[in-house]
């Protein structure tokens, strides 16, 4: 599937495919506290990058985007941690959200990179 050019298009899809997994998955401990903290980091990403569209000086931007990239690497940890014997029927879509996880993490950290140069 051809993934969104509009990162806020994009960050929006991930956190709702995020939501739609923590939903259906079953209810433990675990599950419902990594699946709490997924929620908040993916969503997070979402809403710190329009915030970020909506800047007030180049350094809220900056600061907005690094944001974007801590969430996405933390919604990482919360995706893999999911990953286990309990989750074993969400192995797929899990792994689909860990890629998406990642590259909109490389994604925030050229922007990062390349705003370091200028």
């Amino acid at each position: 599937m051809e993934k969104p050019y509009d990162l806020e298009i994009r960050t929006y899809l991930f956190a709702k495919s995020v939501r739609k997994l923590v939903y259906s998955f079953q209810k433990s401990i675990a599950n419902i506290e990594d699946g709490k903290q997924l929620i908040r980091s993916s969503g997070s990403v979402a809403a710190n990058y329009i915030e970020s569209n909506e800047h007030v000086s180049d350094k809220d931007f900056d600061f907005r985007i690094k944001i974007c990239r801590k969430e996405a690497k933390e919604s990482l940890l919360w995706l893999k941690l999911l990953q286990n014997d309990f989750n074993n029927q969400y192995d797929i879509k899990l792994v689909e959200l860990i890629n998406e996880a990642d590259e909109l993490r490389k994604i925030f950290s050229a922007i990062v990179e390349k705003r370091k140069s200028k």
